[in-house]
């Protein structure tokens, strides 16, 4: 069956008139200046002189990953646990007014459908990075460097990126900037907390816009996940999902980026949940975009090989609406984004998949740079044919070709070519149909991160290393290079060229560039539509959804389900007209509400809904208020409410009673973070009884966390440190401290905030002798982690940990 260049139709439209409004409107805009009190936000004027500052630290990065989860770019293990930071959000004043949305907006990384196209004519042939005139560098933006793509929605851009880069106030931050000028309009600045991603990766993900709405949904590097106001900057609702879920935040810094289907949003990570979900596992949530309600909340194989960033493409497979992503078990899968349920899936590779699919029609083009399932062959590329159900491993993959390294940069397809760019920035291009190499392969450079962009008849593409070029299509040769060059200053990018209205953004490491030129006018002459779903009058139902499918409440407290039904195809049918709620745990059920026991303390809730043959299950957590207490007497395992603990601790008898003992048995899981409860809490103090084994003459690490801060007990460095944000380490203080195996001790950390800053104490002794008056470690940040759940960290990668009575008190 042929496969269409673009999976839609296209239909006639002009902007040329609109483009020359737009100019005129942003010339009108100025930019906002610092809000003195915050620091967060750079000067704010673009550069438009050939004049750069780019001694950005992101061209140098680590060598070699640590051995929790292996990184894109290998780093080196760092020593500890990573930094925590405030999600205090702190928008600044908006001036000027957004123009109206006229198709050509750029909301998603990968374009208006997904796939790494825009329709857009009127595009520079050429340029010069370093300015001037004739560059036709529109403007540059020094301060912005990063590796995040932007996106542009009413005459706007928005991205990610450090903020107050290499100082003690270092955090992350959303930016909003007039995408005609490049002024400043807001920027929305928050913490990196309990995370082991270095300053360098920060900014990974990559926003979404909602054209809807007009909202921005980001997620921060440590797995802070908000819904921003895209007019004021204002954070409308946010999830730390860390905390709450289970995020797991690495030194490699793989972070996936939000797509909207409908009324949700939509994320995913490796999770390392509670109950069920207590393994570790790729899963995505489905929140209301408008309220962050969870919808639903599924995942692929537990037990993945790694973190990833595939992000997921929108589309329809046969006319069924679907999310096609690369899994970090491996394989390629199709889920129905409005129940989570799986449609197909395609084992690929050992190792977890980076590259977002593309689709063409009901095809399925995907690559990696991994091993292969079978055989000892490194890398593959493969069209899959997408009309499957199940395990399409066999039955349907159309073609495939290994040894091909392409596990960064997401393919393009131009009328019946793909264009694939390999890690070592080599581009191979194939006939879709047949899988018929043509031509030789192109080089680029030596490191391809990007993804390529095709438009105007021209597809442009940045090496990692900083050689760019832009090519053109051609029937015999494969592509002809137009023009070429490299980046100044030894600038890299990671991120991926993306256009609207005219403009070319670039975002590397060195700065944001706005590129076009002046001498040309853009337009659209076709409109790229989205691939739309098969209508359907099927009422008959197949699927039962509770909402929400994961509830945090506590004693007392009541939550309210809405019953749906979906079709085969994961179409609404409707509310579940009398459907019966029950459930198993501590509470009762009264209409579609559930009442939790007001003596309910750090348990669990399971409401099932029916309607007739069919049932659904909602999840729901009961903690209450401090005061906790908790030894492991009468428990065989840590509490089912504690996030990230069960899989990596188990409960024994140690020294004649029960405790907790994080394991090492458990490669990727021996150093880690667990969550206790409510992200809401603040200014408390945790204590908890401690001992550390020695294996192979060495001491584990162990800590205590709260407020988004951690006290680690070092066992080979000796000391006792506080810190925010190991391989940054902004704030961190340090005490030596000598302490020894099989030796219980008392470790005691209180966290508060006082005159608009984090003030942290800790002290330990050993158990059973009298507590020191005075603390031995104190620590300040100006920059303060309001709140968050009290928790645990441990680093039993050389040997085993013991916890015991651990009490979290509200400070007095």
């Amino acid at each position: 069956m042929r496969t269409q260049q673009i999976q839609s139709k296209w239909s006639r439209v002009s902007t040329s008139v609109a483009t020359i409004l737009l100019v005129v409107l942003f010339l009108g805009f100025s930019g906002c200046s610092d809000d003195s009190s915050n620091n967060s936000t750079p000067p704010g004027q673009p550069e438009t002189s050939a004049e750069t500052d780019n001694t950005d630290p992101d061209a140098e990065e680590p060598t070699e990953e640590p051995t929790e989860e292996p990184a894109e770019e290998p780093a080196e293990e760092p020593a500890e646990e990573p930094a925590e930071e405030s999600t205090s959000s702190i928008p600044m004043t908006l001036q000027g007014e957004p123009v109206e949305r006229d198709g050509i907006d750029w909301t998603f990384w990968r374009g208006p459908g997904s796939n790494g196209i825009s329709p857009e004519s009127g595009l520079v042939d050429d340029w010069d990075p370093n300015g001037g005139p004739g560059s036709n560098v529109s403007w540059k933006r020094s301060d912005l460097g990063g590796r995040s793509t932007p996106v542009v929605m009413n005459g706007r851009l928005y991205m990610l990126c450090r903020a107050e880069r290499e100082s003690s106030r270092e955090r992350e931050q959303v930016v909003c900037l007039n995408a005609a000028t490049g002024e400043t309009i807001w920027t929305n600045v928050f913490n990196v907390w309990l995370s082991d991603v270095p300053d360098t990766r920060v900014g990974w993900s990559n926003v979404t816009a909602d054209p809807e709405t007009g909202n921005i949904y980001a997620l921060g590097v440590c797995g802070f996940f908000q819904c921003i106001n895209g007019e004021t900057g204002e954070t409308i609702w946010s999830v730390p999902l860390h905390e709450r879920f289970g995020l797991l935040s690495t030194y490699g810094g793989r972070t996936n980026t939000p797509v909207i289907v409908d009324n949700q949003v939509i994320i995913s990570s490796i999770v390392i949940g509670w109950g069920e979900m207590a393994k570790p596992a790729h899963r995505f949530i489905s929140f209301d975009k408008a309220t962050g309600e969870v919808i639903w909340f599924n995942g692929t194989r537990p037990l993945p090989y790694d973190t990833t960033y595939s992000s997921p493409t929108v589309t329809a497979l046969s006319g069924q609406k679907s999310l096609v992503f690369g899994s970090g078990d491996g394989a390629v899968w199709a889920i129905q984004p409005r129940t989570g349920s799986h449609i197909w899936q395609y084992k690929f590779s050992r190792r977890g998949l980076n590259v977002s699919p593309l689709v063409i029609g009901d095809k399925v083009l995907s690559g990696h740079s991994e091993e292969n399932i079978v055989g000892t062959s490194m890398g593959a590329v493969a069209l899959i044919d997408g009309s499957g159900q199940g395990d399409v491993t066999q039955s349907h993959e159309l073609w495939k070709y290994e040894e091909v390294m392409m596990g960064k940069s997401s393919p393009i397809a131009v009328g019946n070519r793909v264009y694939c760019f390999d890690d070592r920035a080599k581009v191979y291009i194939y006939d879709l149909e047949t899988g018929e190499q043509i031509g030789r392969k192109l080089a680029l450079g030596r490191v391809m991160r990007g993804s390529p962009l095709y438009a105007d008849g021209k597809i442009y593409a940045v090496g990692n290393s900083g050689n760019w070029a832009i090519f053109q299509p051609d029937e015999e040769q494969g592509l002809v290079k137009l023009s070429s060059g490299r980046l100044p200053n030894s600038e890299t990018m990671n991120a991926s060229p993306i256009v609207s209205h005219g403009r070319l953004y670039l975002e590397t490491s060195g700065g944001l560039y706005c590129i076009e030129d002046p001498e040309k006018t853009s337009a659209v002459e076709e409109q790229i539509l989205q691939p739309e779903e098969a209508a359907s009058d099927d009422q008959v139902a197949a699927h039962l959804q509770v909402v929400p499918a994961d509830a945090l409440l506590r004693p007392g407290q009541s939550q309210e389900y809405k019953v749906l039904l979906y079709n085969a195809a994961g179409q609404l049918i409707g509310p579940a007209e009398g459907a019966e709620l029950s459930v198993d745990g501590y509470g009762a059920i009264e209409g579609n509400t559930f009442n939790s026991s007001a003596d309910a303390a750090h348990v669990a809730a399971y409401v099932t809904a029916t309607a007739g043959e069919l049932s659904g299950r909602a999840r729901v957590r009961i903690v209450p208020d401090l005061p906790w207490s908790f030894d492991f007497d009468d428990l065989t395992a840590p509490p089912v409410t504690w996030v990230g603990a069960r899989y990596r601790h188990v409960v024994r008898e140690i020294d004649g009673s029960n405790a907790m003992v994080k394991i090492t048995t458990i490669p990727k899981g021996t150093r880690s973070r667990s969550w206790m409860g409510h992200s809401d809490l603040s200014n408390y103090t945790i204590q908890a009884d401690v001992k550390g084994a020695r294996s192979n003459d060495k001491l584990p690490d162990i800590g205590l966390t709260g407020q988004g801060y951690c006290l680690d007990m070092q066992g080979e460095s000796q000391r006792l440190q506080i810190r925010t944000w190991v391989p940054q380490e902004r704030m961190a203080k340090s005490v030596a401290f000598a302490w020894k195996e099989d030796q219980w001790y008392t470790l005691k950390f209180r966290v508060a905030v006082e005159d608009g800053k984090a003030v942290l104490r800790a002290k330990v002794w050993e158990k059973g002798s009298e507590e020191p008056a005075e603390w031995l470690l104190e620590a300040i940040d100006d920059v303060p982690v309001t709140q968050g759940s009290p928790g645990l960290y441990g680093n039993a990668k050389d040997a085993e940990i013991y916890l015991d009575n651990i009490t979290v008190t509200a400070n007095d």
